[in-house]
């Protein structure tokens, strides 16, 4: 058993290792990566922005919102230095040998000595009326102390691991080798493509109970698996949309620079609502969030206008616009197209090539919109905006919800389906 635990010990001292230097070699190219964008933003905002080089600096200065343990620095040839930084006490602005090998060294970036700690900065030099260096930089102590902290917790839990380890293993090797057999034999017809196999389960003793732990980790694989598996179908169905209507609206962009403008518009939108659609999912999956929605004033005519615009890059139907609502509201306009261009897709499905599909807007004490086709109607309404239906409807729903209006569909069987969305003005 010794050897074990020696082999045992040396793993675990590999593991905290090689974790420890890949968390500080992810740290650092985050910082590397941080700096470069500092940087590059600073050189394009002093391109963009006429004047005195520190007037720009300090008005970029202005902008900034240092990440902690970061300092920006506006380093003039003489006179005051411009620092703004988070979470740090020593004033390297006020550290002039500091700042000194820093302006006078010949490399853009580079790691400095200082009484916080060693500094890894990047600079931009300006050259105008006067003279100026922007410097951008984190202090490794403060950055890396996490690192240090996790790996300390990482070779704490791994010395009381190794040391249970031991203790049970001295205590069952000679009494429950037996039965551990069993438990081996029964996990290893367990695989990853059937977790719906357990381990029975027999008496009250440490294998009973290992075999009982092992099931239900067995149970939060499983659960863990059917989320993923339904993550993963909900994101392939709902994606697919906003892929259709960018690829509808390219292949259709004409030569005139108005109408390339605007489907440059309308495809920057729908990536937009790409980005955003992957967070309804996590949404979805997890529990609501109180930035779901993000109201502004909007014009309902405009918003009706480029709603319709996009519905109609979805399929080949006859599109009729049937009213457009005047003045404004205060609602998300990506999330109500989100929910309008769902329920026009599943008019799309649902109807054949050439069918009518209306769409319209209406405002009275509440906005309305609505989508309406010539399909076989909804048979049961039931579960009709249920997750075991897909994941459009019951999204449409929640974002009805969350604007504090709600969903309708008014339907013949035969004779086509309306869904109307309300949400308050």
């Amino acid at each position: 058993m010794c050897w074990l635990l020696g082999l045992m010990t040396l793993v675990l001292a590999t593991v905290v290792v090689v974790v420890w230097r890949f968390l500080l070699v992810d740290v650092d190219d985050r910082m590397n990566r941080a700096l470069e964008q500092e940087t590059g933003e600073f050189s394009s905002y002093a391109e963009t922005h006429a004047g005195d080089a520190r007037a720009v600096a300090e008005a970029h200065l202005r902008l900034q919102y240092p990440d902690e343990y970061e300092a920006h620095l506006a380093v003039p040839a003489t006179g005051k230095v411009l620092v703004q930084r988070s979470n740090v006490t020593y004033a390297l602005e006020n550290d002039r040998a500091v700042l000194g090998v820093i302006t006078s060294s010949g490399a853009t970036w580079g790691v400095v000595a200082t009484p916080a700690g060693p500094f890894r900065w990047a600079k931009v030099h300006v050259v105008g009326a006067s003279e100026m260096w922007f410097v951008t930089g984190y202090f490794e102590d403060g950055v890396h102390a996490p690192v240090h902290s996790t790996v300390r917790v990482l070779v704490l839990v791994s010395l009381a691991g190794l040391l249970i380890a031991a203790l049970i293993a001295w205590f069952v090797a000679g009494v429950i080798l037996a039965p551990v057999r069993m438990v081996r034999q029964a996990a290893a017809e367990i695989t990853e493509d059937d977790l719906t196999r357990r381990i029975p389960v027999s008496g009250n003793d440490d294998v009973a109970a290992l075999a009982r732990q092992f099931n239900s980790m067995l149970d939060r694989l499983e659960r863990s698996f059917r989320l993923q598996r339904q993550f993963l179908d909900d994101a392939s169905h709902e994606l697919r949309t906003p892929i259709t209507i960018v690829r509808g609206h390219l292949e259709l962009m004409g030569d005139s620079p108005t109408e390339r403008a605007e489907v440059v518009r309308l495809c920057t939108d729908e990536l937009d609502r790409m980005a955003r659609l992957v967070e309804d999912l996590l949404l979805l999956v997890k529990a609501e969030r109180p930035d779901f929605l993000r109201p502004v004033a909007v014009s309902l005519p405009e918003l009706t206008s480029d709603i319709d615009a996009k519905l109609r890059a979805l399929g080949d139907r006859r599109w009729v616009l049937e009213s457009i609502a005047e003045g404004e509201a205060v609602l998300d306009p990506q999330r109500v197209t989100q929910a309008l261009v769902q329920l026009a897709s599943n008019a799309v499905r649902h109807t054949s090539q050439g069918s009518t599909i209306r769409f319209g807007s209406s405002v009275d004490s509440a906005v309305s919109f609505w989508v309406a086709d010539s399909g076989p109607g909804v048979r049961d309404e039931s579960l009709l905006f249920s997750r075991s239906t897909g994941l459009g409807l019951p999204i449409v729903k929640a974002i009805a919800l969350a604007h504090g209006g709600a969903v309708h569909v008014r339907s013949v069987s035969g004779e086509g389906a309306t869904f109307v969305v309300e949400v308050p003005r």
